[in-house]
């Protein structure tokens, strides 16, 4: 394990390497305890770097075996070696020269799932972010690109199969019973892209045809006897690769695709050139086995991971600050293909949900960092939703102020200019300037200062003068190492919607920029008047999600709900009966807190009916418009002063008074959406059954029984509906007979399958209470669960402390107490999955005094804890700084 060693890097220290490495050819010999490793690197020295200039390679935990330059070999004092640097101070003077490095590892004792490991008795690599260097010394940076030949040799009876980037070469016997396979990449790329799997593991094979009719192998490999349940990864990657052909006229460039599913991995998956890595839970999938939920994701991230092939891999980063030009805009890429596949709207909403569930409280709290961040001391804890999904964020605006036709020209040219360089943020915000002739730098502010815009909003109406004014106001909060903020061009998009529920135009306006719906801000202040307005309309505000801000807007009642029962643009018709719910959640918690009754608005109720019997509405929206508010994201609006329990309480009010007054409706609309025919996971029938499942809970609530969830938990004829069902009845009859038999039904069932077990963790890591922590510890003893492994520690650990706010927030501490013992096991092993469970304390300044002086002594307590990892140390510090 690598430890802190306080060193901080900055964006402004960046500079080229002295050395480049065109070319690097690899043989590994390949053992569970003493792989060796020869690599033959061609070392160049760049233009105007003077010859006494010292070779250092980056390396961790590298035990070197031998050393040669130009064939001959090195003296011990020519050189010095630790298992972090190798520094040939006085290398040859020569511009170029062949530098040979025999290293060994032992693949089987690294739980850090980092450089060369295994998984379920087969050969794997997770290079990125800082991996290789834990295989063989290197100059491993981004910038520093190369091409690979790589030599595997490995017993057959052990790993039949051998597998690296690019396409394959030579393969044949060898002596003793080993064998040996070649690969060759044609396309330079940087270290954190190599990839290595070997093994035994089935393939499902098929064939795409590329649009310059090239014909591209494909192939997906799985444990033995599940090739059944990669079907529709394939199928997603082939619609993918044909998405992206279409849509940004991206061609494949090698013969071969692959993509292998290993259990044992940090991350969803890797974009390794020709030889993605996946977790295998985005790949694995048939009905008895994955909810629709999981149907989708496959399909979101088997996309994503193949677009990364020119964003990011023929197109990659300069350094890993620029981490967002690769994955943020991957993200938007991807998000596109889930529109464009699935439900535009739908999908519009799901993205929202997700970037405000993760991001905003980033944004909020003591972890908060630019888009492109300026400094780090560990890489691997900026994999964050803000380099991600606002990174993905920042790109559609440049699509919103650019329109469709200038921002396909600029990813045209982004694509022709930068093919096989390492980019900048700069260089891709350029070529949508020169596409455009625009002026984007106010805009760039979104990449480089931290923090979520804020608007203030106030409206009034002259009826006289037929005027409508609008006065907005934006604010940018402190966030660590910012205090004071720069005005933002934001992309408002908006409509104006008469009583009547239609939109309705103004013969002019003033006070801003407004280009096809949408205002332009650019100033602290703007004050908007829109002319020819005789009646006040209601103001629907930042459709489509145009801009991801926080919006503060006296709205009247009667406006709002006008909007959430008429609004064209639907993202903002949800969003305002979704604040309609919020305001609700919000007063009424506030109400029990202070020991008052609690009261709900029955309009509300009314709407969320008129929701649901709406012809106009596909079942999935309607799924999500009838889904509370999560206590996180009650928790997030109110801000300071938290309390979970108060939060539940005014929760399940709600959702007690809408299914109450709705319980007939909502019973004959569970029961019509019954499936009559075969599973599909096709969005549609997604929809049906995520509407279908919303109403069981409100069914379930509205007639205080389980019942009707137990009868639907033995009849389901798939996952989706199983697995909703027993969250049911765990959350609404916890300790019932009915719940009990289903769990153990459930386990009975798929006890042998991990992925599957995962969500049975899950659903009870997920119901609330005091008595979470002590279900939790007794979940941690059971056969099938393992602290070894990444899925298994996110699904019951990670699900509780993110998803259970009363459970992991308990008042005296306990919660926190037990995410401190095991950040603090798992750090010495896999220190990535450590720093990651102790984010789930980013918010803890916002909680109530008791909570918060818990939260902050057991994070005191962490950071006292001897050899804590560069991660998890990272993590801690930021977070009580």
């Amino acid at each position: 394990m690598r430890t802190d060693t306080g060193q901080v890097f900055r964006l402004e220290d960046y500079r080229p390497s002295d050395w480049l490495i065109p070319r690097t050819s690899l043989t590994f010999r390949l053992d569970p305890d003493r792989t060796r490793v020869i690599a033959e690197l061609t070392i160049e020295r760049r233009d105007g770097v003077t010859a006494s200039t010292p070779l250092v390679l980056d390396g961790d935990g590298i035990a070197l075996l031998a050393i040669s330059i130009d064939g001959v070999a090195l003296e011990p004092g020519s050189y010095e070696a630790t298992p972090q640097q190798l520094t040939i101070a006085t290398p040859p003077r020569t511009r170029s020269f062949r530098l040979a490095i025999e290293t060994e590892t032992a693949p089987s004792a690294n739980t850090a799932l980092m450089g060369l490991y295994r998984s379920g008795g087969n050969y794997c690599t997770q290079c990125e972010a800082e991996g290789f260097r834990r295989i063989t010394y290197f100059l491993d940076r981004p910038d520093v690109l190369s091409v690979y030949t790589v030599r595997i040799e490995a017993r057959r009876a052990e790993a039949p199969l051998l597998l690296a980037n690019g396409n394959p070469g030579a393969a044949g016997e060898l002596a003793d019973g080993w064998h040996f396979a070649e690969w060759f990449d044609p396309h330079p790329k940087p270290s954190y892209l190599f990839a290595l799997v070997a093994g035994d593991l089935a393939e499902v094979a098929d064939q795409f045809v590329t649009m310059s009719g090239r014909k591209v192998r494909l192939g997906i490999f799985v444990e033995h006897g599940k090739q059944g349940r990669a079907a529709y990864a394939m199928d997603a990657l082939k619609r993918s690769m044909r998405w992206d052909e279409e849509t940004f006229g991206r061609e494949y460039d090698l013969d071969v695709f692959n993509i292998v599913a290993v259990s044992d991995f940090n991350m969803g998956a890797m974009e390794n050139k020709g030889l993605n890595i996946f977790n295998d839970k985005y790949v694995l999938a048939d009905r008895e086995t994955a909810t629709d939920a999981d149907f989708a994701n496959i399909e979101a991230i088997i996309a994503h991971e193949y677009f990364h092939n020119w964003t990011g891999n023929r197109i990659t980063c300069r350094d890993w600050f620029q981490l967002c030009l690769k994955e943020g805009l991957t993200v938007f890429r991807d998000h596109e293909f889930s529109a464009d596949e699935r439900s535009r709207a739908v999908e519009r909403i799901a993205d929202v949900r997700t970037l405000r569930a993760h991001q905003f409280p980033e944004d909020q709290g003591p972890l908060a960092h630019p888009v492109r961040p300026r400094r780090y001391r560990e890489i691997n804890n900026f994999y964050t939703a803000t380099v991600y999904e606002k990174g993905s964020e920042v790109v559609g605006m440049i699509r919103t102020i650019l329109g469709a036709e200038d921002f396909r020209r600029g990813m045209d040219l982004y694509f022709e200019r930068h093919d096989g360089e390492a980019a900048t943020i700069e260089d891709f915000v350029k070529v949508f300037e020169d596409v455009s002739r625009r002026d984007l730098s106010q805009f760039s502010l979104w990449y480089h200062q931290a923090g979520t815009p804020n608007l203030m909003v106030s409206a009034t109406h002259d009826a006289n003068a037929a005027t409508l004014t609008l006065e907005i106001e934006q604010s940018v909060p402190p966030t660590p190492g910012e205090s004071r903020k720069k005005a933002m061009h934001i992309p408002l998009a908006f409509g104006l919607v008469g009583a009547d529920g239609n939109d309705i135009a103004c013969s002019s306006v003033s006070g801003a920029t407004v280009e096809d719906g949408v205002i332009h801000l650019k100033k602290r202040r703007h004050v908007i008047r829109f002319e020819g307005l005789a009646e006040r309309p209601a103001i629907s505000l930042n459709r489509g999600f145009s801009a991801p801000v926080t919006i503060a807007f006296d709205q009247p009642l009667q406006e709002r709900m006008l909007l959430a029962r008429n609004d064209s643009d639907l993202f903002s018709r949800w969003q305002a009966l979704t604040s309609l719910m919020s305001g609700a959640l919000i007063d009424a918690a506030g109400a029990i807190r202070g020991g008052k009754a609690a009261k709900i608005a029955p309009e509300l109720s009314q709407i969320c009916l008129e929701t649901v019997r709406s012809q106009a509405l596909e079942p999935a929206y309607k799924a999500l418009a009838l889904t509370l508010p999560a206590e996180a994201d009650i928790a997030r609006e109110i801000g300071s002063n938290i309390d979970p329990d108060a939060i539940l309480s005014a929760r399940n009010l709600l959702a007690g008074v809408i299914a109450t007054a709705n319980a007939d409706s909502f019973l004959s609309t569970y029961e019509s959406l019954a499936d009559t025919g075969g599973y599909s996971p096709d969005a549609a029938s997604g929809g049906r059954r995520a509407l279908r499942n919303v109403m069981l809970d409100y069914v379930t609530l509205a007639t205080a029984s389980p019942d009707i969830a137990a009868r639907q938990y033995r009849e389901a004829g798939n996952m989706t509906d199983r697995a909703a069902a027993l969250s049911v009845l765990t959350m609404r009859h916890p300790g019932s007979a009915e719940a009990a038999d289903a769990l153990a039904d459930f386990e009975a069932r798929f006890g042998n399958d991990p992925l599957v077990m995962d969500k049975w963790f899950q659903i009870q890591a997920i119901a609330p209470g005091d008595g979470a922590v002590d279900r939790v510890r007794a979940l941690m003893t059971h056969p099938g669960f393992s602290l070894g492994n990444p899925n298994r520690v996110r699904s019951l650990i990670g699900t509780y402390t993110t998803a259970n706010q009363t459970g992991f927030h308990r008042i005296d501490g306990a919660g926190y107490e037990l995410l401190a013992e095991i950040a603090l096991s798992v750090d010495p092993k896999n220190p990535q999955l450590s720093a990651r469970l102790a984010t789930a304390f980013r918010s803890w300044r916002s909680l109530e005094e008791a909570r918060r002086e818990r939260a902050r002594a057991t994070l005191s307590r962490i950071k006292a804890a001897p050899a804590l990892s560069a991660d998890l140390r990272d993590i801690v510090e930021r977070t009580l700084a």
